[in-house]
């Protein structure tokens, strides 16, 4: 027997639409081509309607260019008289300002043909099967409302929260039918295995692919171990929407159930482990950067060449306990490596984009003097490597990000780091030198949902992040790398915000900085005793000050919600107490701090 899971999406059906889908070829060059496409979703959707940045690109060949209703196109777009086909695609996509001067995508373009081919095919394929379905069906029913989707598991509450969500389309790879992942760490994988601990509630959204009718069952995931299936998406573009709670550890088949999909390989597995979900998740890759991670001081030496290497790495990271996330980094931590060289310096940057990205990647140092930082001339291509050099000429600490459109999107998912230019001379010595960072994260899910979490594009434009961090993930400077010192030692902090977003205010309880370096300028006098420093994004700060008393104090920002959601760190000083400057008559009992 077989129980019925609840739609939340909207499904249109035609017979007539439906044998049509099902006939139609998709080429091994449209495959690739929605694969490269990954580069171009976070700025365009294939769905008729649906605009981001971009416009939607469902049906765009045979469009003249700039006509789409409720986009505001650039004046360059909207006046270039351009109607799109396979040789105006190809020109764009190789250098869009170079067809449309002043155009506003700032994207580099496509270097290799068989790239620009392939997302060309995907295109055209997506057109000929939208044709195709309004030719089968030019009046359809009219869209019923999204419903949040429901479950007929008892156990699971009417307002429940998803413990893991998995978004899955159907499609055609490697000559036969499958499910395909989308987004998350199984984003592009051909019938992936989903993972869930026993008892978790697991919401999963099938979205229609390629036009053939579908659905999804879960083997004995329904009441009393029944299969639980999905309603049907039978249009290209609908979705439906299955919730249920893992049954017993264990492996459990899903599959299509319409006659012989099964069989042509729509079928994948669910892992269902014993509830210790958290703790697996919480062994998953470590992003965070040690904040003690800090180049050896420069001193007095005369300037030289330095070499910078770098790599741009996406990573499947420990975001919280029992949470994961898709960083993007710069050697595969968040923040990237700090640099350390001096004024006067020639700085050789050698770029490297790790051959498993899926995106094109780049660098801009805030401490270069050259168009875009270095990154008009640093957008490099997976498996690619650039070089540049440039000249350290002012003393200070500055930012660097990666600066591939969408820039914000690059930087949120962790692509920051620091380089410290000294003066000559370097800086005066202390005992104890730190780095931290800090940076929003925005995912889909709510604060604090386990599993593994997907990017919300919408959010990062409404600037409504989930998590506040410091160095890339709750508890990296609480548990992974908490900070220490002693009584007596001189602490300095290089602290820096990547973003992308939101100014820190900076604050370490308990301690009033002694020097205060602002916005990270090294050439003028420091600002004595501060206690609160505003850090933009893309700025910084050096922070000194003694430690005098023992106990733990808290880097925080000083906007405290978002300690809520993440944003602390500890600095563990240890040493004799000293009554004369702090002096308590009771215990400590706590502080909300």
């Amino acid at each position: 027997m077989v129980a019925r899971g609840h739609i939340g999406g909207v499904f249109l059906a035609t017979s007539f639409a439906l044998l049509a889908a099902s006939s139609s070829a998709v080429s091994a060059d449209a495959v690739d081509g929605a694969s490269v496409f990954r580069k171009c979703v976070a700025c365009h959707s294939i769905e008729p309607g649906v605009t981001k940045l971009g416009p939607s690109l469902a049906d765009v060949f045979g469009r003249k260019a700039g006509t789409l209703t409720g986009f505001r196109y650039s004046p360059a777009m909207a006046q270039s008289n351009l109607t799109w086909d396979a040789a105006t695609l190809d020109t764009y996509l190789t250098h869009p300002a170079d067809l449309v001067p002043g155009t506003r995508m700032t994207y580099g373009g496509l270097s290799q043909p068989a790239d620009r081919a392939a997302v060309i095919e995907y295109l055209k394929s997506n057109s000929k099967q939208a044709a195709a379905t309004m030719q089968a069906a030019p009046v359809a029913a009219a869209a019923a409302p999204a419903a949040a989707p429901a479950s007929s598991d008892a156990s699971i509450p009417a307002g429940y929260i998803p413990d893991i969500k998995y978004t899955l389309r159907s499609g055609i790879a490697e000559g036969r039918m499958v499910f395909i992942g989308f987004g998350g760490m199984i984003d592009g994988v051909v019938n992936p295995e989903l993972k869930a601990g026993a008892g978790d509630i697991v919401q999963v959204t099938l979205i229609n692919g390629e036009g053939a009718a579908h659905n999804i069952v879960f083997e004995k995931q329904g009441p009393n171990n029944q299969d639980l299936a999905s309603e049907q998406v039978r249009e290209k573009g609908s979705s439906t929407t299955v919730v249920f709670r893992a049954h017993e550890a264990g492996a459990a088949a899903y599959f299509c159930s319409l006659p012989g999909h099964r069989l042509a390989g729509m079928e994948g597995k669910v892992a269902i482990t014993a509830k210790t979900a958290p703790a697996n998740v919480a062994e998953s890759r470590d992003i965070s950067m040690d904040p003690a991670k800090v180049p050896a001081p420069i001193g007095n030496r005369a300037p030289k060449t330095v070499r910078v290497d770098l790599e741009t790495v996406e990573v499947d990271g420990q975001l919280a306990d029992g949470t994961t996330y898709r960083y993007w980094t710069f050697n595969g931590t968040v923040p990237g490596p700090m640099l350390r060289v001096r004024v006067g310096d020639t700085v050789q940057v050698f770029i490297k984009n790790d051959p498993d990205s899926a995106m094109i990647h780049s660098v801009d140092f805030h401490a270069t003097t050259g168009p875009g930082g270095g990154a008009a001339f640093l957008q490099v291509e997976p498996g690619q490597t650039k070089q540049l050099d440039f000249k350290a000429l002012v003393p200070g600490l500055y930012v660097y990000h990666c600066a591939t459109p969408m820039v914000a999107h690059h930087i949120a998912n962790g692509m920051y780091g620091m380089i410290l230019v000294e003066p000559e001379g370097g800086l005066p010595p202390v005992d104890r030198e730190f780095y931290v960072m800090q940076g929003e994260i925005y995912t889909s899910a709510a604060f604090g949902q386990h599993g593994n979490q997907e990017f919300s594009v919408d959010k990062l434009l409404a600037e409504q992040p989930e998590y506040f961090v410091f160095n890339g993930a709750v508890g990296a400077l609480t548990k992974q790398h908490m900070m220490h010192a002693k009584v007596g030692e001189t602490v300095r902090l290089f602290m820096g915000v990547g973003g992308p977003n939101f100014t820190s205010s900076f604050h370490v309880i308990g301690e009033i900085f002694d020097r205060v370096y602002e916005w990270g300028n090294l050439t003028s006098p420091p600002v004595l005793g501060v206690q609160t420093v505003s850090v933009p994004p893309g700025g910084a700060v050096v922070t000194e000050f003694a430690l005098q008393v023992p106990g733990r104090y808290l880097l925080v920002d000083h906007a405290l919600s978002r300690l809520e959601r993440g944003l602390v760190g500890f600095l563990m000083v240890d040493g004799e107490q000293n009554a004369d400057i702090f002096k308590p008559y009771s215990k400590a009992s706590g502080s909300g701090h």
